[in-house]
């Protein structure tokens, strides 16, 4: 069969570990360069973060700050309750224009560390008067004055974590004073509860930090996959804008090549018919014997050589044709036996020239098949010329046409050559693919013989398959699918009778 020897191409490097080393080096540089050791926008996105907790949860922090006034209340002085609750208002004022200021303006990268400390400070400024509100006196000692303090610093506390959970700092610096408001509370109040009361509330400043630090950890996992996956993204998109510029560049080129073969087909067919045509009448000494005989001789050389480029071009048109999806398929319904069989006679005069036998093994009775009877003789012809030479002396051709498992048909060419090494047979599929065996033999072709033959059985919706070993030969077989097989249609009188047999059925069911 025909085969080409297949040139090494190096292997491309994958471009992914090379990005992958600049987005490490690009993201260490900008931890160097940042103040808080992340990178800038995870530093901006978790102040944004901060910002936009403070100010959805500030209508809620306004209602906690009047339910706990009213609470104290009602042990307490009336007067100092709403000193408390009025610093805890413009505290939490204060702390709602600065993060509005931040969420409206255009922080640069080497601000945010500036604005961290005043958050931070914001917190500390904060937390110190909402814990004012355990120091406030009471007018009288009642079980709820007692457990006042604890409850509302854990319900601090609580919110505190939640609120500043995108900054660890912020969350220290808004529960510490609490924790130790509390703690110095029940120093003052003094008994037996005291200790349990602070040891509760220094369990839940532990708790809460701890609960802090995860939460933080947690987010931060979070922006970094994010992150990943906007990169992918936006590879993904430069990719598709890659693809998309090199199909179209891809489509240009390829309506300027069938342009070109278009052009070139009839300005090389018009002087190669007129060489071909004249070296005949010379090789054949049609106008008188040549004076030199050696004339005759390269008479028959030009004739030879412009015939097979005359082939090689018609070769290169039909597989640019069948490539670009252009090639007309005049389909009829034909026998394939009586196809292929007529291409064996015509091939088994060379291949009684090289001494080896074309055997013929046909399926009976085969239906007719719905195909281009000129691409059909092309593929059988192509696939035993093949065969015919690249089989040594001797050798035998079984030609082969019958049914599939599936209902389609076949065509099988099988010789017993010298076969195709494996790793050379994606190479012989190929345009001008021409393997080890073509060259030893150094027998003439252009490789162009099999693509043609897969893209025709393809343009039929059929399947090629070739089979190979060393040694022991190649089978090739076309194979063409069930739709394309006709079925035998009733005799019209037999379909006449059936339906007047139905009909009269019919009747005597209704009567």
């Amino acid at each position: 069969m025909s085969a080409a020897i297949q040139t090494p191409e190096p292997e491309a490097k994958p471009a992914a570990p090379a990005r992958a080393k600049q987005t490490t080096l690009r993201d260490i540089r900008a931890q160097l360069n940042s103040k808080t050791g992340i990178l800038p926008a995870f530093d901006r996105e978790l102040l944004s973060s901060y910002v936009k907790n403070q100010l959805s949860v500030s209508p809620l922090t306004m209602t906690l700050a009047i339910v706990l006034a009213l609470g104290a209340a009602t042990f307490s002085s009336v007067t100092h309750v709403g000193y408390w609750l009025i610093g805890v208002m413009v505290a939490t004022a204060l702390s709602l224009i600065v993060c509005r200021r931040f969420d409206r303006s255009e922080v640069a990268d080497k601000e945010l560390a500036t604005w961290r400390t005043r958050f931070v400070a914001l917190e500390f400024f904060t937390a110190v008067l909402w814990g004012a509100i355990v120091f406030i006196p009471p007018l009288r000692e009642t079980p709820l004055s007692s457990v006042f303090p604890l409850a509302v610093g854990l319900v601090l506390l609580a919110m505190r974590t939640v609120v500043a959970s995108n900054m660890p700092m912020g969350v220290i610096a808004g529960t510490l004073p609490i924790t130790l408001a509390v703690l110095a509370r029940y120093a003052q109040i003094g008994g037996t509860m005291a200790p349990v009361m602070g040891g509760i509330a220094i369990g839940a400043q532990i708790l809460f930090a701890m609960m802090t630090f995860q939460l933080y950890r947690a987010i931060f996992q979070m922006l970094g996959f994010r992150a990943e996956k906007d990169a992918i993204f936006g590879e993904l998109e430069q990719a598709k804008a890659i693809s998309d510029e090199a199909r179209r560049r891809a489509e240009q080129n390829n309506l300027a090549k069938s342009r070109f073969l278009a052009t070139m087909s009839h300005e090389l067919r018009t002087p190669l018919n007129a060489i071909i045509g004249f070296s005949e009448v010379l090789k054949d000494e049609i106008m008188g014997p040549h004076q030199v005989e050696a004339y005759k001789e390269y008479a028959g050389d030009i004739h030879k050589s412009g015939q097979h480029l005359l082939n090689l071009i018609n070769e290169i048109l039909d597989l640019s044709r069948i490539e670009a999806g252009r090639h007309e398929l005049k389909e009829e319904a034909l026998s394939l036996v009586a196809t292929v069989s007529d291409c064996a006679r015509l091939l088994g005069h060379r291949a009684k020239e090289k001494g080896m036998t074309i055997v013929e093994h046909y399926e009976p009775d085969l239906p007719r098949l719905w195909a281009d009877e000129r691409s059909i003789r092309q593929i059988t012809l192509n696939v035993i010329n093949n065969a015919i030479k690249f089989t040594q002396s001797g050798g035998r051709i079984d030609v082969t046409v019958g049914w599939t498992s599936g209902g389609g048909q076949y065509v099988s060419v099988r010789d017993n050559g010298p076969g195709i090494p494996e790793q050379e047979i994606p190479t012989v599929l190929q345009a001008f693919g021409r393997g080890s065996a073509a060259h030893k033999a150094a027998e003439e072709g252009s490789g162009l013989g099999l693509p043609i033959v897969i893209g025709l059985v393809e343009r039929h919706g059929g399947k090629f398959s070739i089979k190979s070993k060393l040694r022991e030969g190649t089978e090739v077989i076309a194979t063409f699918p069930r739709e394309r097989v006709m079925k035998p249609m009733p005799a019209i009188h037999e379909a006449h009778a059936t339906g007047q047999a139905a009909e009269h059925g019919g009747l005597r069911k209704a009567g």
